[in-house]
């Protein structure tokens, strides 16, 4: 961003944005670094899903003043309530552009906001400004998350993407009279202007092939979306096909893992193929805490959970992570790689809301002759098992990968289990176990999950038939 000059492209889409991040330990905040290229004369255009009240623990008042203080530099960010009724705008994006260099565009997708709790390393000792979460993550939370960077032809595609949602032509505010009247008396910007014209997409640059997958609920009830009219659930479709193909392992990274039409999916390929396994990392605990916000939270994994492992048993591999101070880290990413071949990284989670209800976004990548979705995976699995670049010789084959990784992770749940006597080994990865509910908690905190956390957002069609 700091590169770009007058008349380049600056175009973004997030759930959340906080003017005073810092992207480095000494800035600029995220407010700074946009306000600044919108002062060279970047054209910066964004869109920040209008949230929920701060007192609710979202964020309305922060995704607000970071469009009030990029438009006083002469860019233009709208808040963005055009989604169904319960839902939000999920979409991770950002989208930069030179018309006189089209070799030099190049994208940015995945599972992080701009906001707090996201500036982490890889040590995971927690962003010095942090959002406020289960106290069991402590006052600092650590945070892993996975991001794209993206060049070539696709840039186009997620130009096209940004582009769809701000000439929408419904109201910014469609979803809520109130908040259309707070705006209004607000002086928030409640109108696009134009965009520039659309640049040719950049010549292509490498051997893979990128498709961009996305979620949009069905808003035909309130006349849709014109880019969309029945939505849109390309996301769900992609991990369909890709899941279905997979014969040796599936590995993804998500902070859900929610839902029986997902784990479903994961449970029908164990069964039809005896050689595949499923690993999965998943935060150890829901970034939630509470007597009635808890109990939907754990329910829906442990559900999933025991699909699979009714499935398939021992081929199924539940973990969480901590860091070297045995903190629990906040696993935000949204990644999923099959047979190290097909991989995806967006800001999509292993659920049915992602899947049907919100507006989502993610690159599948495929790359059969090459080591993109194989160099993903080992490059996450070397972070989990505390090893050097390059060392990762028995992580290649799955039979030989899959008993490294379980007995690593054992060896520590064993060392926490004895008291924590000697040299602690080597990884951050634990079994992950559900926390167990009762019967009566079960009870209403199913159909709360079912209902408000995990909403459907599909046609009434595809629900009768079970599509996507």
């Amino acid at each position: 961003m700091e590169a770009l000059e007058a008349g380049d492209h600056l175009f973004f889409t997030d759930w959340r944005g906080d003017p005073d991040e810092r992207l480095r330990p000494a800035g600029p905040t995220v407010a700074e670094l946009f306000s600044a290229a919108a002062r060279r004369g970047v054209i910066v255009k964004g869109l920040m899903w209008r949230s929920h009240l701060d007192k609710l623990q979202y964020s309305e008042e922060e995704n607000r003043h970071l469009g009030e203080s990029v438009a006083d530099a002469g860019g233009e960010v709208l808040l963005d309530q055009r989604v169904r009724r319960g839902g939000s705008h999920h979409q991770k994006l950002v989208v930069i552009r030179h018309p006189g260099a089209p070799e030099r565009d190049v994208a940015f997708a995945g599972g992080i906001d701009l906001c707090h709790s996201r500036r982490d390393t890889a040590a995971h000792d927690g962003d010095p400004q942090a959002v406020r979460m289960s106290p069991r993550y402590g006052e600092h939370p650590p945070w892993h998350d996975v991001q794209v960077m993206l060049r070539g032809p696709v840039v186009g595609a997620l130009d096209l993407t940004f582009r769809e949602r701000w000439t929408d032509p419904h109201p910014l505010d469609s979803r809520s009279p109130l908040a259309w009247l707070r705006d209004l008396t607000a002086g928030a910007d409640l109108h696009a202007d134009t965009l520039p014209d659309p640049l040719p997409d950049p010549p292509e640059c490498g051997p893979h092939a990128v498709q961009v997958l996305r979620t949009y609920p069905d808003l035909s009830l309130d006349r849709g979306y014109p880019f969309a009219p029945d939505g849109e659930r390309t996301i769900a479709r992609g991990y369909t096909k890709a899941i279905r193909r997979a014969r040796h392992l599936i590995y993804l990274e998500d902070q859900y893992l929610w839902s029986a039409e997902v784990a479903t999916l994961f449970a029908d390929a164990l069964r039809d193929n005896p050689d595949l396994h499923l690993v999965a990392v998943v935060p150890r605990h829901p970034d939630v805490d509470g007597a009635f916000a808890l109990p939907p939270n754990l329910v829906g994994r442990a559900e999933a959970i025991s699909v699979c492992k009714r499935a398939a048993g021992d081929r199924v591999h539940v973990f969480d992570v901590e860091n070297h101070a045995g903190n629990p880290v906040y696993v935000h990413a949204k990644v999923c790689v099959t047979d190290d071949t097909w991989a995806s990284i967006g800001s999509d989670n292993f659920n049915r809301r992602s899947w049907t209800h919100d507006s989502e976004l993610s690159c599948a990548v495929l790359d059969p002759g090459g080591t993109f979705a194989r160099d993903l995976r080992l490059t996450l699995w070397r972070e989990h098992l505390d090893r050097a670049d390059g060392d990762d010789a028995d992580l290649i084959d799955p039979a030989s990968a899959i008993k490294v990784i379980t007995e690593a992770a054992q060896r520590l749940d064993d060392w926490h289990a004895g008291g924590r006597v000697g040299p602690r080994p080597p990884g951050r990865l634990r079994p992950h176990t559900p926390e167990r509910l009762g019967p009566l908690t079960k009870a209403w905190a199913l159909p709360a999950y079912r209902l408000v956390y995990d909403p459907d957002g599909r046609p009434l069609r595809a629900r009768r038939a079970n599509t996507w």
